[in-house]
């Protein structure tokens, strides 16, 4: 771990500079303290400061950039056949890396020698043989070329890994100097320091655009790598979803309705659960329940949204499926031929959202001004009209944010479908047939033997594009309406 060992390094250097420059802060004033501009300790942080974050700053920035520019120089050992029709390069430098990652694992188990990794004079066959043997996925023989760029691609990163450091140490080490050799009686180390501090929280702030913007970026690279290979007008409009795992994609038929309608489908179901009992359920505790009862039926009520997925998934496979089936099942009348179904996912994930609901809906009726109930009640209403005629009205458009939010959050559920909904792509009617979602499916062209490249696996990204299109435009429509909804109470 190098890049652990750099990090704790870092962290020591700046300890170091802490203690050094309170120290030294003492010294420059003969232990008198009133003659320092600023506390001992802002001389301690100014060089904590200028020896840690610029060092991380460039480990950073070369973490980033390395592997570009060793992709771009392995790129040039890969012969034009070794890029397999149907592919690119950028597959082909995937099989590399996978490679040397492979070799790197299997010298770690001490499976390979690393005279043997090294060597570009190795039996190809003997290396393909060992990384198996070592329990790394291979899907084929590894070609001569594809070996000799992986090795050089160990050595590459090894050496550039040993720059990184002697440069991050070398910042580390010149922060360290340049923070100490400020320290005075005169130097406004305190106004240096929360300008420093204010940089940090600006940065950290900035994290959350900057993850989201990574993750977008990761999805749109590999999308368009997809898209190259396989037609996009076919994806988004065929009927069928069917991948062949025998070649590069020739024969697959990879079309996302029929996981968009089991999407959807089962999302439906599930808000066909949680929206009336969440809805019943919030109005009841802000409207009905007194203090106490509300105190100890809300937060259990809130539990059901600390319960893992896979505990939902498990519940639905082994008690909802089975009461289905019982009463809808080949001995009754016959809708249902198994316990996977789209009602079995979609009431467990209806149940799984109700607190998402209810805790929305109850915080925003809660946030209804008092003087409209007093206001009906005045005019002769009871209670329940006022709740009908006022409050739900009042607070609709906060309602269907969080309704929003739910819905947003079923689509991009798991788990739950894969225990539940079963893995059949069909376009249905029937909510007592099995389905499957994008989400499911990523999951699976994603796992197992399939080569990362290949239209198959590839796939998974242009799913995740997708659903991420679908659930951002969902909570933007939801922020928007629950803005407008606090506007006008606040």
């Amino acid at each position: 771990m190098p890049v652990l060992w750099l990090f704790l390094i870092v962290i020591g250097l700046g300890a170091t500079g802490y203690f050094v420059g309170r120290t030294r802060a003492f010294g420059v004033v003969g232990g008198d303290r009133r003659l320092l501009h600023s506390l001992p300790s802002y001389y301690g942080w100014n060089a904590l400061i200028k020896t840690v974050f610029p060092a991380f700053g460039v480990m950073i920035v070369w973490l980033i950039a390395q592997p570009m520019l060793i992709n771009n120089s392995i790129s040039q050992m890969i012969p034009e056949t070794e890029i397999a029709e149907g592919s690119s390069l950028g597959l082909a430098l995937a099989e590399v890396r996978r490679t040397a990652e492979g070799l790197d694992r299997a010298i770690e188990a001490g499976v390979i020698e690393m005279a043997m990794a090294d060597d570009p004079q190795a039996d190809v066959t003997v290396i393909t043989q060992q990384l198996k043997d070592a329990g790394q996925i291979v899907t084929s023989d590894i070609t001569r070329p594809v070996l000799l760029a992986a090795q050089q691609y160990r050595q590459t990163s090894a050496t550039a890994t040993l720059y990184m450091a002697i440069a991050v140490i070398a910042v580390a080490f010149a922060g360290m100097f340049w923070g100490l050799s400020q320290i005075s009686a005169k130097f406004r180390a305190r106004n240096t320091v929360e300008k420093a501090v204010l940089a940090i929280l600006i940065a950290a702030a900035s994290i959350a655009i900057l993850t989201t913007l990574g993750i977008v970026l990761s999805l749109i690279f590999n999308t368009v790598e997809f898209f190259r290979l396989y037609p996009a007008m076919e994806f988004f409009t065929s009927l069928k979803w069917a991948p062949s795992f025998s070649g590069r994609g020739g024969a697959s038929e990879l079309g996302i309705l029929p996981l968009l309608w089991g999407t959807i489908y089962i999302s439906f179901v599930a808000l066909l659960v949680a929206v009336p009992i969440g809805l019943f359920a919030a109005v009841y505790l802000s409207e009905y329940a007194s203090k106490p009862v509300r105190s100890v039926a809300k937060p259990m009520l809130e539990v059901l949204a600390g319960i893992p997925t896979i505990v939902y998934g498990l519940f639905a496979l082994l008690t909802i499926g089975p009461i289905l089936m019982t009463a809808f099942g080949d001995d009754t009348v016959g809708w249902m031929q198994g316990q996977r179904a789209v009602m079995t996912a979609g009431i467990a994930m209806g149940i799984m959202l109700i607190p998402f609901v209810s805790s929305l809906s109850d915080d925003i009726i809660n946030a209804v001004p008092q003087s409209m109930r007093d206001g009906s009640y005045g005019l002769g209403a009871t209670k329940s009209e006022t709740i009908k005629q006022v409050i739900l009205p009042a607070a609709l458009p906060g309602i269907v944010g969080a309704i929003l939010l739910a819905a947003s959050r079923a689509i991009g559920e798991t788990m739950i479908v894969v225990l539940g909904a079963g893995a059949a792509a069909r376009l249905s009617l029937n909510p007592f047939e099995a389905m499957t979602t994008v989400t499911a499916k990523i999951v699976s062209q994603l796992t197992g033997d399939s080569d990362f490249a290949s239209p198959e696996a590839l796939v998974a990204f242009a799913l995740g594009m997708s659903l991420f299109v679908m659930t951002l435009g969902l909570n933007v429509l939801a922020l928007y309406i629950v803005r407008k909804y606090r506007e006008q109470y606040d």
